[in-house]
């Protein structure tokens, strides 16, 4: 089956079910995107281990857990002080990052793992991608101001469009090479195409949902510009391993890590755009 259709079958298929998630919110939206999110730290993991560099799933999953479980500052008595506000996802990037070095450590200790540097630097790069970027896709979907369903779902219709746009632009203008090495695929007419497609019907789309289009113009360019990288990032790991995919939850699409390397990127920028504009 040409790659082409393939894409466009996941995007008739899923899209429709994603948009009907985001607008549902609460538990419908939760639980999918956590399991989602838990396949791609498990395939993280896998990777990770086959280049030697020991990211334990039961050291890993409950960081990233508590960072998503954990969004907002919360309220509370300590030792009968008067009520303060603490920061859930601060702490428990601090519990977890203490826990990292400390694992890597005693496993250097113990001539267990002789790349410590390498698995500390992974474990973080783990914590950081999954965990903490991962977490916005709860934070945007439930921020308390009006119309948050619809800025979720335009950052991931904005990533979905400007990677599709890419990708037919790459095709059919596409001839100096974007990044050889990682993804020889990707084209510099194609991330241009992307870039510019992208934002014109990212803020067309704000238009019909009756967003803010100046907010709609930064947000199309930050996630046409900037989550290719995202992309990229995780090819970087890839290649290192020498596989093509993270996994392979759709059958010709890859892995969870895969479908959401750039979307993570996407909800985070517009998670803080849309916060600081509102």
């Amino acid at each position: 089956m040409p790659d082409l259709l393939r894409r466009a079958l996941v995007v008739i298929t899923l899209g429709p079910l994603t948009l009907f998630l985001i607008y549902q919110g609460g538990w419908w939206y939760f639980l999918p995107f956590a399991a989602l999110l838990t396949i791609a730290t498990i395939e993280f993991s896998q990777l990770t281990r086959k280049l030697g560099w020991k990211t334990p799933l039961w050291l890993l999953l409950p960081i990233v857990f508590a960072l998503w479980l954990l969004p907002f500052p919360v309220r509370t008595m300590l030792f009968g002080s008067p009520v303060i506000e603490v920061d859930l996802v601060s702490l428990t990037l601090l519990i977890g990052l203490s826990a990292a070095l400390g694992f890597v450590l005693w496993l250097y200790e113990r001539r267990e793992n002789e790349d410590a540097p390498g698995s500390w630097m992974a474990t973080i790069g783990g914590i950081m991608l999954l965990g903490w970027l991962g977490s916005h896709f709860f934070k945007l979907r439930g921020l308390e101001v009006d119309k948050a369903a619809e800025w979720t779902a335009l950052a991931m219709l904005g990533t979905w469009i400007a990677d599709s746009s890419a990708y037919v632009f790459g095709k059919t203008l596409g001839r100096h090479k974007l990044s050889p090495r990682l993804s020889p695929n990707k084209t510099i007419e194609g991330y241009v195409g992307g870039i510019v497609a992208g934002t014109a019907i990212t803020v067309l789309i704000a238009y019909f949902l009756k967003l803010s289009l100046p907010v709609a113009v930064i947000l199309g360019l930050l996630v046409s510009i900037v989550s290719p990288a995202g992309d990229l990032g995780v090819s970087l790991l890839k290649r290192s391993v020498g596989v093509k995919d993270s996994g392979n939850l759709l059958p010709g699409h890859g892995g969870a890590l895969d479908r959401i390397d750039s979307l993570v990127w996407s909800v985070a920028m517009a998670y803080y755009l849309v916060l600081y504009t509102s």
